[in-house]
């Protein structure tokens, strides 16, 4: 397992440049499935039609806001009631909102109570004085129309009520918010047929009950976009700042690396004789009482079992034992916390030199933006692939002999007219779904696998792409001899181009064996939320079992990953062969390594603070500007301009925390680079002439070692 150590290579002076392609069949096979994955593309945006998940239909399938209704981009359901239960409402509404009940599309949403007169139920009575013409279907004008009111209503070409309702992703559904449905607000004549006042009310609640989004996203939307355009510039200007405080913090740390980490030792020391010497106290405290473990039994109340003594006292044990555990690790291996403290110092030197390498995050950032994008875009056209299907349906079963509609009669809603139902007057032509008879619509479910997998392959790809890159730069600077003499041109680049050339097979290797992990998690998630009803303790016991065990397996892989990948750079072989003697250099300086990763993860805990503070520092700046608390002296922007002075906040947090966590993966990155090239160093090297060490001054003076000067003749 521990494998042989690496021999002395005169030849070696760091990243190999004379290498071959490696993992060719996983290199064909990841090209084979991105070609796939562009075909389903296309055969996706052939077939699909997103404006059908964009825009709401009317009754005729006619879309709401485009065409020839490009001014009317809300639809109106005459009988709200109908569709708008606590079950299916959204989902309908999502899905074109297939309720038995007319819809029109219109220019907004009504804003009051209405319902018809009771004078409008005179045969004499003039529809036109009571119906509004903007809410009846558009093929009906309500000026010398030969119908009565009732007749209308039957027919349902105009309503016979309507309420208070807002615009949500186009469809007019019940404002639930504010005071629109108190009964005060109700006139007395809303009342629906068979029911009184009380009765009405109820009904209306219980069918608009869980619909809460009562908001209208595409005004908020828009206000949100005008709030972005007033203060794009000051929202860059915050993230310019982020991005400077977070490259200078990178560059300090050679100076400060030393004293923050000792700092955090210390701290965990100190934390931990505090809790000793807290735990002792309550100890002591309890010296009277005679509560024991055999009295409390077993509770789910936590506060009970603090009042055992016994309770401190384990504490106290294993905090004292934790505590001893501590103090002698760090004075036998402080030698190692030196190397780990040489090692961070020495990134940002090389940070310093290779500063390019700080902005290859925004090279993965967009990679990453591109693959997610076209998942996005390659299912939604994979969901509104296949043409809508209409079928006559029956709006009102109770009016006329609706028989005479055969069982999923097909129509056209362009062509259709209800006089060739003149038995059943409230027949309609309906959208119901959409075709599923061809053979790429029965396969949608199927090509909706393949984008998750080919989205997920590809991720992982670019992840690994960019760890490789950086590992080969870091690498080549830690191989250059006399530093920064020696160190390559362009390190970056080259480093990115030898990836490409050399090793996509490599890379989409480890990424492969990363997604089939991801998809069994994936399935594990899909059958716990799927089954969680009917889930008994055993199963639930069983899935969190295989949940925690697969979390564990991936993290394990990408740690695998992550070093194959660093081996992947320097030597240029295949993925097994690199994930094999990236483990076995670990393994044969496995005390250094946990030392070093302990180190590490403090330092990776002290980064992420200040990661969290950047963002919270920039997010307290964006707060006192944006809401005026500030003011800017020859400045015209302000702040009572903006509809939602949070959101410009909430972008520039989100924004310096992303910056700041890009840099830190780079600098992370090349620490774990620096540390596998310092143990390939001390394997290979003895410090004679003839094989010299690589590594710095400092790291030398640690161990104790030094380059010994060539015999002069």
């Amino acid at each position: 397992m521990k494998g042989e150590p690496t021999q002395f290579d005169p030849t070696f002076t760091g990243p190999i440049h004379n290498r071959s392609c490696t993992d060719i069949i996983c290199c064909v096979l990841f090209m084979l499935v991105i070609a796939g994955y562009i075909v389903v593309g296309i055969l996706a945006w052939l077939y699909g039609d997103p404006r059908h998940v964009l825009y709401p239909r009317n009754s005729t399938g006619m879309f709401c806001g485009i065409g020839q209704n490009k001014d009317k981009p809300n639809v109106m359901y005459f009988d709200i009631i109908k569709c708008a239960t606590a079950t299916n409402v959204m989902a309908a509404a999502l899905q074109g909102l297939q309720c038995p009940t007319t819809q029109v599309c219109v220019k907004s949403c009504p804003s009051e109570f209405w319902i018809l007169s009771p004078l409008a139920h005179s045969p004499s009575a003039n529809p036109a004085n009571y119906f509004k013409q903007e809410y009846c279907v558009p093929s009906f004008q309500l000026q010398g129309t030969r119908y009565s009111s009732m007749d209308i209503v039957n027919k349902e070409l105009c309503p016979f009520f309507y309420m208070p309702t807002t615009s949500v992703l186009g469809r007019c559904l019940p404002s639930l918010g504010g005071n629109a449905y108190n009964p005060s607000n109700i006139p007395t004549n809303f009342t629906l047929p068979g029911l009184d006042a009380n009765q009405t009310l109820a009904a209306i609640r219980n069918a608009t009950g869980d619909l809460t989004n009562s908001f209208n996203i595409k005004d908020v939307g828009l206000r949100i976009f005008e709030d972005f355009a007033k203060s794009w510039h000051w929202i860059v200007a915050g993230l310019v700042i982020a991005m400077v405080v977070s490259v200078l913090f990178l560059l300090l740390l050679r100076f400060t690396a030393p004293v923050l980490i000792w700092v955090l030792i210390i701290g965990v020391l100190a934390v931990g004789a505090f809790g000793i010497w807290y735990c002792y106290n309550e100890y002591i405290s309890l010296a009277t009482s005679t509560l024991t473990f055999n009295n409390v039994g077993f509770t789910t109340n936590v506060q009970v079992y603090l009042q055992v003594r016994d309770t401190w006292l384990a504490f106290l044990i294993i905090l004292s034992i934790v505590e001893a555990i501590l103090l002698l690790a760090l004075i036998f291996l402080r030698t190692r916390i030196f190397i780990a403290i040489a090692l961070i110092q020495e990134t940002s030197k090389a940070l310093g030199h290779m500063m390019s390498t700080l902005f290859y995050p925004i090279v993965t950032f967009v990679l990453l933006l591109v693959c997610v994008s076209y998942w996005g875009i390659t299912a939604l056209y994979l969901a509104t692939s296949g043409a809508p299907v209409y079928k006559v349906v029956a709006m009102n079963t109770t009016q006329g002999d609706c028989s005479v509609i055969r069982a999923n009669e097909t129509c056209d809603p362009e062509m259709f007219n209800t006089t060739q139902y003149p038995t059943c007057p409230s027949a309609r032509c309906v959208f119901i779904n959409y075709n599923t008879e061809g053979l790429f619509q029965k396969n949608l479910f199927n090509l909706q696998i393949y984008n998750v997998i080919a989205f997920l392959w590809c991720v992982n790809f670019v992840i690994a792409l960019g760890h490789c890159t950086l590992a080969g730069a870091f690498a080549s600077y830690y191989w250059a001899f006399s530093k920064p003499a020696d160190i390559p041109t362009f390190p970056l680049i080259q480093s990115f181009m030898r990836a490409l050339r050399y090793h996509v097979g490599s890379l989409a290797f480890g990424a492969l064996i990363l997604t089939l992990v991801q998809i069994v998690r994936i399935i594990l998630e899909y059958l716990d939320h799927k089954f969680k009803e009917a889930q008994n303790p055993c199963t639930r016991f069983i899935m969190c079992c295989l949940k925690c065990c697969f979390y564990c397996l991936e993290k394990f892989i990408k740690f695998i990953n992550r070093n194959a990948y660093i081996m992947i750079a320097i030597y240029g072989k295949n993925f097994c062969v690199s994930a094999k003697n990236a483990f076995s250099l670990l393994m044969r300086n496995i005390i250094r390594d946990v030392e070093f990763r302990h180190t590490s993860d403090l330092w990776s805990f002290m980064c992420e603070l200040k990661l969290m503070t950047s963002g919270l520092f920039s997010g307290v700046l964006a707060f006192f500007f944006f809401s005026g608390r500030i003011q800017t002296p020859g400045t015209t922007f302000e702040t009572a301009a903006l509809n939602y002075y949070w959101m410009p906040i909430i972008t520039v947090v989100f924004g310096a925390y992303l910056i700041a966590h890009g840099f830190f993966s780079v600098y992370n990155m090349g620490v774990d680079t620096l540390f596998l090239c310092f143990l390939e160093d001390l394997e290979r090297n003895d410090g004679s002439p003839q094989k010299p060490y690589f590594m710095s001054k400092n790291l030398m003076k640690i161990l104790n070692k030094k380059n010994k000067p060539a015999k002069t003749g």
